[in-house]
């Protein structure tokens, strides 16, 4: 076995829980589920085949609400029934020692009343995305805020009993834990929002939800994660300076880790272009270590991994192409490299476990992603981001 990658090594969180190594798959939109929510087959044996390797698989989100779904084909854990489903989910990403993530939301206003069948979304205010067709969402209550801080406690519960290895909340990519903090979508003037303090009140009421249900329910050490999108590009929006005081905060709550949510990982900030200094580098300082980060964003190949670790980042994920190369892990591991797949034809679908819909979502999001390279705004993030909106890689 190759010992020349540093990413190879295993990692113990405070917690107790060891991971094999440091790669990671993060959240993949595969759009494979049944319509209400439920795991297919093709999920299962799409999982199987691309666990197995990497240390820690991060699931596709599953929405811990009903009318949290954000799209078609999309997990749900806003229900008991769903456990039998989501306990086969647990076993077929733990193959070989990976630990399995569940990943879970609200969408909040990034969905519509097509995809919650007729129900207005929802929303922090009734500020719509600056978004293609978006619709202006319903602003909660504080009755209904506080009923899917409960809900977000409720599917812990179920991920833990359904025998995942941990979950990561999904505060990034502009989905409902994100809108609270964001001044675009945030415009209240009670608890729940203001200044950049109160605006965090809501992801730290639903970390003080899951935490709670994790020390009731968990029989074992389990995984609390955060993921976080650094900036916006709206106006008002998320800045870095709001960013950098918030993970000061998050860095002290009862989680396990930090996913930072990029195109890039090397990426610099979208709104001050002056600066050079990768955002990566910049949360790893406000971190000053009391959280192990995950970082992810065009890596591909072992030297572009290696080049994450070396810069004192603890985890490197890989998205696409853990799509495109399921065993890349094994393949460095017995120096094997040269065969690693940088590509996927069609004719790899079916030996990858990637279903007609996973793939009609995957190129769908590249043709949308192709015409805004050729506007005269492109940006390099918002291209990844079209193209993998869920996983940021």
């Amino acid at each position: 076995m190759s010992t020349k990658y540093k990413f190879l090594k295993p990692y113990t969180f405070k917690n107790g829980v060891k991971v094999k190594n440091r790669v990671v798959i993060p959240p993949i939109t595969e759009a494979s589920a049944f319509e209400e929510g439920s795991v297919t087959r093709d999920e299962l044996r799409y999982f199987s085949i691309h666990s197995g390797g990497v240390g820690l698989f991060i699931s596709p989100v599953a929405n811990v609400s009903e009318d949290g779904k954000g799209f078609e084909g999309e997990l749900s854990v806003d229900d008991d029934r769903f456990l039998p489903g989501l306990t086969k989910m647990a076993l077929a990403m733990k193959q070989n020692g990976t630990k399995a993530i569940l990943q879970i939301f609200d969408a909040g206003r990034m969905s519509n009343s097509k995809i919650l069948r007729g129900t207005q979304p929802v929303s922090a205010s009734a500020v719509a995305a600056l978004r293609p067709n978006a619709e202006t969402p319903r602003e909660l209550t504080n009755d209904e805020i506080e009923q899917i801080i409960t809900d977000f406690g409720e599917a812990t519960r179920r991920a833990i009993q359904a025998g995942f290895d941990g979950v990561e909340l999904h505060g990034a990519n502009t989905y409902l834990l994100q809108q609270f903090f964001s001044p675009h979508s945030n415009r209240r003037t009670d608890k729940w929002g203001g200044n950049v303090d109160k605006r965090m009140t809501f992801a730290l009421e639903v970390i003080k939800s899951v935490h709670a249900a994790v020390e009731k329910y968990a029989d074992r050490p389990f995984i609390v994660g955060y993921r976080i999108s650094p900036e916006e590009i709206e106006n008002p929006g998320i800045r870095m300076a709001d960013t950098l005081h918030f993970i000061d905060v998050l860095a002290d709550q009862p989680i396990d880790y930090l996913h930072v949510s990029m195109g890039y990982a090397w990426r610099t900030s979208l709104n001050d272009k002056a600066d050079k200094g990768p955002l990566i580098l910049k949360i790893k300082k406000q971190v000053r270590d009391r959280l192990p980060l995950i970082s992810v964003g065009s890596v591909e190949k072992p030297e572009d991994a290696e080049k994450v670790i070396d810069a004192g980042i603890d985890f490197v994920a890989l998205g696409r192409e853990s799509l495109r190369e399921p065993k890349w892990v094994q393949k460095v591991e017995t120096n094997d490299e040269d065969s690693i797949r940088y590509t996927i034809s069609t004719r790899d679908l079916d030996e990858l476990g990637i279903t007609p819909s996973m793939w009609n979502f995957v190129t769908v999001r590249l043709k949308s992603a192709m015409h805004i390279s050729n506007q005269p705004d492109y940006d390099k993030d918002q291209f990844d981001n079209k193209l993998a909106p869920h996983e940021g890689a």
